[in-house]
């Protein structure tokens, strides 16, 4: 008998080894993500004034044909609930790997500074009741925590982050996001896995979210765009772009013409040489160029690739899955990208810096003009001020940093370029080598403060001139800000939860802002 058991083990432990760890199939994402009639994906929005109205939305599979909610204030006892029932709007959802439905509900005639319990389901399935709390209809302090890209390694890298956040600020208002939620726009796992990390925190701390290109659908073939000097288009290619001289480009191009001509930039890109072929192709003289840019709406040449079709628009992901404000906006296409929300003192603004930057400037102007609150922040991926070499938004920061200046506009929060980067109080005197306007990155007689960051593990070198106070490269972080009355406080933490950056933002009577900066 204990022969054979030893024969047993034996056997047993080598079939264990002949078939090693590696033959384990792994789980398919696509499988990880489907959609089932119980509700998953629950998400907080505003559509409304946050201190009297809360949208919900949330996803089922197609065998869920009608979406409830139920909510009632919050009491000690939840078996005591005596909640109100509101019927969803239900959009159906094909994405790459299924069908789905999703459900949307705001509840409305809210109480400020109320903490409410709710629920959502088909009547039958139904989620655990979640928390939320409106807004006061008042100034009072509140914190918020602003992300900048996950995008990539949703699931495995940038959940921790977000969770220390959470674990930092478990009473924020709300958490904004800067753009670039994932990486490839039409990918429900990527939404998935996006969802995954904050998982029930989502239910019960809003969302505020900017979309990033990579929440964009855009048509893979692009063209370079110029415009000749009766304002219509010409089609160009670059023979060569040579940086020699660091500070200087030449760029030779040809038309659809076979016209060819150079030109000559400063880094900014600035013209200061052109020749008869650019006249021939533009229009332009060259005394007409010099001291233009050929980046900017208003600019003579306008050298942007530009979308080869007209076929440029969010993610259809993007408004099935979030409730963001249907606003008066200039284009159809912009609805839920484009929009303003007042929180408690504070207008934020979202604007969208993927698609027509040009026609957002009236509507943010009128937005800034009719703003009543104490404090501005606005949000867009694309960042004004970039610290990588390669990349200069010089045409948005033509476009609406006159506006933010006029205005001045407190903070504005980015992402995009995968590093942290922070403007301040620094010797501009002996800055070389960068783009027009970053000496002026923060001036202290506006003083609005710029900010990149990066949550995600998706990093970028930092290559262009110290024209931050604060500069970070191949680190993850969450930021929490906190305001109260006329205090602003800005803090960035590392993926372990170390104090990495901070300054505070005064309000004074009459004055720019007081940039007041810890010694990092």
């Amino acid at each position: 008998m204990y022969r054979f058991l030893y024969l047993f083990v034996i056997f047993f432990s080598l079939n264990i080894l002949a078939h090693p760890v590696s033959s384990i199939k792994k789980f398919s994402d696509d499988n990880a993500h489907l959609p089932s009639p119980l509700p998953d994906r629950v998400i907080l929005t505003w559509n409304d004034d946050p201190s009297t109205t809360q949208a919900v939305n949330w996803r089922t599979d197609i065998s869920v044909k009608s979406g409830l909610a139920q909510i009632a204030i919050a009491n000690a006892n939840g078996r005591a609930l005596m909640p109100e029932e509101f019927k969803a709007e239900t959009t159906y959802f094909k994405s790459d790997i299924n069908e789905a439905h999703y459900h949307s509900v705001t509840f409305k005639n809210l109480q400020p500074s109320t903490l409410y319990a709710y629920r959502v389901g088909d009547g039958v399935n139904w989620t655990e009741y979640y928390h939320f709390k409106t807004a006061s209809d008042k100034e009072e302090p509140f914190s918020f925590i602003y992300l900048g890209d996950a995008q990539n390694e949703v699931r495995t890298h940038w959940s921790r982050v977000f969770r220390e956040a959470f674990r930092d600020a478990p009473r924020a208002a709300f958490i904004l996001h800067a753009g670039d939620l994932i990486d490839e726009h039409d990918k429900d796992s990527q939404w998935g896995e996006w969802h995954q990390g904050p998982d029930w925190v989502n239910a019960t701390i809003p969302v505020i979210a900017t979309p990033g290109n990579h929440e964009y659908q855009i048509d893979s073939e692009t063209k370079r765009i110029w415009r000749n000097k009766e304002g219509i288009s010409v089609n160009i290619e670059i023979e060569s772009f040579n940086d020699d001289n660091p500070e200087i480009f030449i760029i030779d191009i040809k038309d659809s013409n076979g016209i060819t001509g150079t030109i000559q930039t400063k880094d900014s890109g600035e013209i200061i040489d052109a020749d008869k072929g650019i006249e021939l192709i533009t229009g332009y003289k060259e005394e007409e160029l010099v001291n233009n840019y050929i980046l900017g709406g208003k600019a003579p040449l306008y050298d942007r690739l530009q979308n080869s079709s007209s076929i440029q628009k969010v993610s259809n992901h993007w408004r099935p899955q979030f409730s963001f404000p249907v606003q008066d906006v200039p284009d159809e296409r912009l609805k839920e990208t484009l929009y303003y929300l007042d929180y408690q003192g504070v207008r934020f603004i979202s604007l969208d810096s993927n698609i027509e930057m040009e026609i957002q400037v009236d509507w943010l102007r009128k937005v800034l003009e009719e703003n009543e609150n104490r404090w501005t922040i606005v949000t867009f991926h694309h960042p004004l001020y970039s610290p990588a070499s390669d990349r200069d938004n010089l045409e948005m920061r033509q476009l609406w940093k006159p506006i933010l200046d006029e205005f001045k506009v407190d903070l504005v929060l980015s992402g995009h370029d995968h590093s942290y980067s922070r403007t301040g109080l620094i010797d501009t005197e002996n800055i070389k080598n960068i783009p027009t306007g970053y000496q002026q990155a923060y001036d202290p007689k506006i003083g609005t403060v710029y900010v990149v960051s990066v949550s995600g593990p998706k990093m970028y070198e930092i290559t262009k001139g110290p024209y931050a106070k604060k500069l970070g490269e191949n680190t993850q972080l969450y930021q929490i800000i906190d305001v109260n009355s006329d205090i602003l406080k800005f803090r960035a933490f590392t993926a372990t939860g170390e104090l990495y950056d901070e300054f505070i933002l005064q309000k004074q009577m009459g004055k720019p802002n007081l940039l007041i900066e810890s010694n990092f």
